[in-house]
C-alpha cells in the first residue's frame, strides 16, 4: 500500500466532467464470469508471441489489473476494506471513489492495482466477505480519452489546480512518505519531532488560514473563538506559519489534559476512540497539496489543528470527547460503529445553539470553507441530537451531509451520551484515573471503593472551600 496514497472523490471528477460509471458495466456481471487478467495490450500481444523467453509465462502471472466494489458509506468501512491489500501485498496503484448510484447507502471504490494474479484472486476471496464486488478489471478503454489516453493522467493544465496533481507529484508523494516515517518512528513520551515545512506547505496552510479565519467570527462557537487567540499566541497560529504539534501538545495539556500523538494516516474506529479515552489526540502532520488547497478527502494538519485543537483546548469539550472515548472500551464492533458514527456527527460535524444562533463545533465543519456556509445555511437539514437515532445516520464522505445535529451545549451533549453508553453491553464499568493517567476496569467491589476514596478526598477538598468562603467571604 502506497503511504502517500490520495482517496479521489466524487467532487474532484464531477468538477472535471468524468465520471466512476465509465469504469462500471450497464449490467452487474456475475463474479464468476469475469477474466482476472486486464485487458491485453500491444506489450502482453508480444509477450505471447515469444514463445522462447522463459519469463513470458511469470510475466503473465503478474502486473496490473483493477476491482470496482462497493460498501456502506459508513465510518471505517474504507479503512477494514483498505487493509485487505496491505495483508495480502497488493500495491495500489490507483484509487478513486464516489457516491453509489446504484445504491444511496453504499460508495463504489474502483482500485488499480499491481500484483500478481495469485495475490489479486487470494484479495478477491477476501474482498467478497466484507464488500460488494461490482466489477474486476474494466476495460482499459473505458478509462481512456477519444485520444486513447488514461484519463486520469491526461488532464493537462488542469492539474495545476486538482488533487489528482498529488498523486502524480512524485515530490509529493516522497514528502508524504517523510511524514509516515516520522509517525512511525515515533515513541511515546518523547518531544514530538519538528517539521521544517517547505514554502509551498506554508503557503497551502495560508490560503486554508487565511480563507477560515474570514468566517469563524460569524460561524464558529464560543468555545472556539475563546481559544484561537490563545494558539496564536502560545502556538504560532499564523497564516504564515504551520504550528508545531510538540508545541500544541503542550499547550492542550495545560489546557484540558489532552496530548497530541503523530499518526501517518487514518486508524479505525476503534483505535482512534481507544486514544480518546486517554486524551490522546492522533494528528496527522502533512499538508494537502497546494493545487486545490481548499479540499481534501482526507484530514491533514490544516483539518487537525485548525478543525479540532482550539476546541480540544476547552475542558467540558474534551471530557466530551473523552466520554465518546471510554464508551468504546470493550464495546462490541456494532456498539464500536454506532459510537464512531456520533463521534462523526458531534465532534466532525455537530453544531450547538449560542445566544438564539447556530454556530459549528464540528471540526468538519471548522475546516471546510464550503460546509461551514452550507451547515449554518437555510439549505442544511438541522435536527436536534439524540444519540439513539444519530447512530443510525448515514455518515457521508464524499459530499455534504444530508442531516445535521444540534445540541444546546457540550454539557448537555456529554449527559446524552452518559445515557446512552449504559445502554452498551458490557459486562464492566470503567474509570479515567487523572493521576496514573490510565483506565481502571470497575468490576468487583475492590476496584469500585477505590474510586469512592479518590471521590471522598475530592469530595472534602469542596466541602473545605465552601466552608472557608462562608468563614471568610461570609457567602
Amino acid at each position: 500500500m502506497q503511504p502517500a496514497m490520495m482517496m479521489f472523490s466524487s467532487k474532484y471528477w464531477a468538477r472535471r466532467g468524468f465520471s466512476l460509471d465509465s469504469a462500471l458495466p450497464e449490467e452487474r456481471p456475475a463474479a464468476g464470469s469475469l477474466t482476472l487478467n486486464r485487458s491485453s495490450s500491444g506489450k502482453n500481444e508480444e509477450k505471447k508471441g515469444n514463445k522462447g523467453n522463459g519469463k513470458s509465462e511469470s510475466a503473465s502471472e503478474g502486473g496490473k489489473t483493477a476491482v470496482v466494489f462497493s460498501l456502506k458509506n459508513e465510518v471505517g468501512g474504507l479503512v477494514k476494506a483498505l487493509r485487505l491489500f496491505q495483508e495480502k501485498h497488493v500495491s495500489m496503484v490507483h484509487i478513486e471513489s464516489r457516491k453509489s448510484k446504484r445504491r444511496n447507502s453504499e460508495v463504489e471504490i474502483f482500485v488499480d492495482c499491481d500484483c500478481s494474479k495469485k495475490e489479486f484472486n487470494e484479495l478477491i476471496q477476501l474482498l467478497k466477505f466484507q464488500t460488494n464486488i461490482v466489477s474486476l478489471n474494466p476495460p482499459e478503454n473505458i478509462w481512456t480519452d477519444e485520444e486513447g489516453k488514461a484519463v486520469f493522467v491526461s488532464l493537462g493544465l488542469d492539474t495545476d489546480r486538482c488533487f489528482a496533481q498529488g498523486f502524480k507529484d512524485n515530490v509529493y508523494r516522497q514528502r508524504r512518505k517523510y511524514f509516515v516515517d516520522v509517525a512511525m518512528s515515533y515513541k511515546y513520551g518523547q518531544p514530538i519531532p519538528r517539521v521544517e515545512y517547505t514554502a509551498e506547505e506554508v503557503k497551502t496552510w495560508g490560503v486554508v488560514f487565511r480563507e477560515l479565519s474570514k468566517l469563524y467570527p460569524t460561524h464558529a462557537c464560543r468555545e472556539y473563538l475563546k481559544n484561537f487567540p490563545l494558539l496564536s499566541k502560545y502556538c504560532g497560529y499564523r497564516e504564515d506559519n504551520v504550528p508545531q504539534l510538540e508545541d500544541v501538545s503542550v499547550f492542550l495539556k495545560e489546557r484540558s489534559g489532552f496530548t497530541v500523538r503523530p499518526v501517518a494516516g487514518y486508524l479505525s474506529p476503534r483505535d482512534f476512540l481507544a486514544g480518546l479515552a486517554y486524551r490522546v489526540f492522533h494528528c496527522t502532520q502533512y499538508i494537502r497539496h497546494g493545487s486545490d488547497p481548499l479540499y481534501t478527502p482526507e484530514p491533514d494538519t490544516c483539518h487537525e489543528l485548525l478543525g479540532h485543537v482550539p476546541l480540544l483546548a476547552d475542558p467540558k469539550f474534551a471530557q466530551f470527547s473523552q466520554e465518546i472515548g471510554l464508551a468504546s472500551l470493550g464495546a462490541s464492533d456494532e456498539d464500536v460503529q454506532k459510537l464512531a458514527t456520533c463521534y462523526f456527527f458531534t465532534i466532525e460535524f455537530g453544531l450547538c445553539k449560542q445566544e438564539g444562533q447556530l454556530r459549528a463545533y464540528g471540526a468538519g465543519l471548522l475546516s471546510s470553507i464550503g460546509e461551514l456556509k452550507h451547515a449554518l445555511s437555510d439549505k442544511a437539514n438541522v435536527k436536534t441530537f439524540d444519540p439513539k437515532t444519530t447512530c443510525l445516520q448515514e455518515c457521508l464522505i464524499t459530499t455534504f451531509q444530508e442531516v445535521y445535529f444540534v445540541s444546546e451545549s457540550f454539557e448537555e451533549a456529554k449527559e446524552k451520551m452518559r445515557d446512552f453508553a449504559k445502554s452498551i453491553n458490557r459486562p464492566f464499568s470503567v474509570y479515567f484515573n487523572p493521576y496514573t493517567q490510565s483506565i481502571e476496569i470497575l468490576k468487583d467491589t475492590r476496584s469500585i471503593e477505590n474510586v469512592v476514596q479518590d471521590l471522598r478526598s475530592d469530595l472534602n477538598t469542596v466541602c473545605d472551600a465552601l466552608s472557608k468562603m462562608n468563614r471568610y467571604l461570609g457567602i
